[in-house]
């Protein structure tokens, strides 16, 4: 399985193919538009969001609801490309030589020989990311086949900490779906929503941290044989494909690294019909680049937007003076919308795998050979 995503933030669309999905798998287009319609909520968000209306169109590889084995191509319409349309088209867009720091601008132009930065941002932006929500949401359809669920959740917005109650990630989930931050702790979600308001009024941005929980899924998928196969590295790479997601840990892993070994690896203990149980899920769900049957826990560093209302120093690469940023409309906060690209991400790379470890031209193939190794499908 792979896919692929085209369009630029202000051009008439977003488009993705998405190749290898099996046949016979629903594709339900209200479940998808719902999770584009998370990815544009969040505290934080920007005049973009007020906009776009974000709702997929099924091109190809879709028969009666369902796919037929070709590849599943998707459109997003831009709302906002009616008003660069004129300039687009004529090609008066104004030119950007002023790069801004935090951005692709100045590497972009470097890479590919442009005396413009707009091209690049245009590509680079993270508007590309409601391409892959939607792809996201096909690959929840496939592991909810398989009683996999994904959930999500902020835990840290600017220097604001949650204190994350106890409890099953779909409670936390649950929690999260009514929080304008995606937080369950509702006093710190008071104090990251105020914390957004002051970073908004003196013209700054604000990072964050953000879990994905995988329950659900079984033991076995990933492998040790190669590094390029290892689930954990693989999750870790779809993650910081992320725009401005700097840093991914599986469980607690920084905490981790400060500790004893005796206090960090997860002791098994004998369940009820004497198969092995862990009494802790310090690993996050992932030994030795194979998911172990816990839940999968990733956790995500966003650093803060680099668009910022307050001016930066860079440097015009025409007259190579030094200038100050021009800005461009943009989120003070994007945490809360990047969890659900998260789970559109992890969902992706878990569906990959499974896809891998059953194999199997369509759903009821797959199916079948997940009974033969002891997983029931739905």
């Amino acid at each position: 399985m792979r896919f692929l995503t085209a369009g630029e933030s202000h051009g008439p669309c977003l488009t993705a193919i998405v190749e290898g999905l099996p046949a016979g798998l629903k594709i339900d287009v209200e479940a998808i538009d719902r999770e584009l319609a998370r990815r544009q909520s969040g505290y934080g968000r920007g005049g973009r969001m007020a906009i776009e209306a974000d709702r997929v169109e099924v091109l190809g590889g879709v028969l009666d609801g369902r796919t037929i084995g070709a590849p599943v191509a998707l459109r997003i319409d831009n709302r906002d490309w009616a008003n660069w349309k004129d300039r687009w088209v004529a090609g008066n867009l104004e030119p950007l030589s002023v790069p801004r720091p935090g951005h692709a601008d100045y590497a972009g132009m470097a890479k590919y020989a442009l005396d413009d930065a707009r091209p690049v941002l245009e590509r680079a932006s993270a508007r590309e990311t409601a391409a892959r929500t939607a792809v996201g949401a096909i690959a929840r359809g496939l592991l909810a086949r398989f009683g996999v669920r994904i959930t999500s959740y902020v835990e840290a917005i600017g220097e604001v900490e949650a204190a994350i109650p106890d409890g099953p990630a779909d409670a936390l989930h649950d929690r999260a779906e009514r929080s304008v931050v995606r937080c369950p702790d509702g006093e710190a979600e008071r104090r990251m929503t105020a914390a957004i308001d002051a970073a908004r009024a003196s013209g700054d941005s604000l990072g964050g941290r953000f879990a994905v929980i995988a329950v659900g899924v079984p033991i076995g998928l990933g492998s040790y044989v190669q590094w390029d196969r290892r689930l954990d590295a693989r999750l870790a790479a779809a993650m910081l494909s992320i725009p401005a997601i700097k840093g991914v840990e599986i469980g607690p892993a920084f905490a981790n690294a400060g500790r004893p070994g005796t206090a960090v690896h997860d002791p098994f203990i004998a369940g009820p019909d004497g198969e092995p149980m862990r009494g802790s899920n310090r690993a996050g769900g992932i030994e030795g680049g194979v998911s172990n049957g816990e839940a999968i826990v990733v956790r995500a560093a966003m650093k803060p937007i680099p668009t910022t209302v307050s001016p930066q120093h860079s440097i015009d690469l025409r007259s190579g003076e030094a200038a100050v940023t021009q800005y461009q409309r943009s989120d003070v906060c994007a945490v809360p919308a990047a969890t659900i690209v998260g789970e559109a991400m992890v969902a992706w790379t878990l569906a990959v795998a499974l896809r891998e470890k059953l194999g199997g031209d369509s759903v009821e193939e797959m199916a079948a050979h997940g009974k033969a190794w002891g997983l029931d499908a739905g």
